[in-house]
């Protein structure tokens, strides 16, 4: 009851019956063998993390088959991971080796090469980049031809974000565009008006958030851009990437697996007209509301 009471504090009722799903229902992402393909016979680089989905009880639990596996974070000090050193001090898993620490934006990788890394895992972070199209152009830079990108995303319906619009593609192609920068604050205005703090208690007040928020530059925290499993498909297609699976997953996750292209030919028709349909199996009703027009 103590253990309740003090969740119910912390994280709010959502965040009780989150802790409460996750105990009950810890199946692995229906892709998961998929994924663990991928990675376990190559290099790969994690923008962000360390991330829980990828440890042993989360949906995509795959760093125990990683072999190598570097990671990019954006400052020495983060709200989520605390002190980050340079060098070799990613330690991502108990039985393997240190992958190399990276310090930098995930808009601009420079100090790696083109075609490095046979994968690419990100967990919840684009949503944190105010300008998607180009993190996503680097990535697929740092990785080699038939390379793959791993990546999870928050759909809106299970997070802050429910009652903000999902963003257009239109408006990530603007951005990138306009070469927008890390400290942009373009869609604060909405945030402070639609963020749902009920959901979000670790941010304090409407007046401590709004101070937070001013400061993303250096703490990162916003959610720029929102993404339902649309947008999300549509975004990684606008890249001209090959779409290998994708799946929504309770209680706030789009998982999309891409390929990068050994050719440039890429058609990914089949997976719009599977998101389209009611085989596609989503615990979000902003996805099946979309579908239905």
């Amino acid at each position: 009851m103590n253990n309740i009471m003090s969740t119910i504090q912390q994280k709010g009722l959502n965040g009780l019956i989150k802790a409460l799903w996750g105990r009950v229902h810890k199946s692995k992402a229906r892709y998961y063998h998929v994924v663990k393909e991928i990675v376990s016979s190559g290099y790969g680089l994690e923008i962000g993390g360390i991330s829980s989905v990828f440890k042993k009880n989360g949906i995509l639990p795959i760093y125990s088959y990683v072999s190598n596996l570097d990671n990019c974070n954006f400052s020495h000090t983060t709200v989520w991971e605390g002190d980050i050193n340079q060098g070799f001090t990613y330690h991502y898993d108990k039985n393997h080796k240190n992958g190399q620490q990276f310090l930098l934006e995930a808009t601009d990788l420079y100090e790696i090469k083109n075609d490095t890394y046979d994968f690419l895992l990100s967990s919840h972070m684009i949503e944190h980049t105010a300008n998607p199209i180009k993190s996503l152009k680097e990535w697929i830079r740092v990785v080699i031809p038939g390379g793959h990108l791993i990546l999870l995303i928050p759909h809106k319906d299970g997070t802050f974000d429910h009652n903000r619009p999902v963003t257009t593609l239109k408006h990530l192609i603007q951005d990138y565009n306009d070469n927008i920068k890390e400290d942009d604050l373009t869609h604060l205005d909405e945030i402070l008006k639609l963020h749902d703090l009920s959901m979000d208690l670790e941010a304090g007040s409407h007046q401590e958030f709004h101070e937070r928020s001013k400061k993303n530059s250096e703490n990162r925290c916003l959610h720029h851009h929102v993404f339902d499993s649309h947008i999300a498909v549509e975004l990684i297609d606008s890249l001209n990437l090959k779409i290998i699976a994708v799946e929504a997953i309770y209680p706030m996750h789009i998982l999309i697996v891409a390929q990068k292209p050994i050719v440039e030919d890429v058609n990914n028709n089949e997976i719009f007209e599977y998101i389209k349909s009611y085989k596609f199996n989503t615990p979000f009703p902003s996805d099946r509301v979309l579908r239905c027009k």
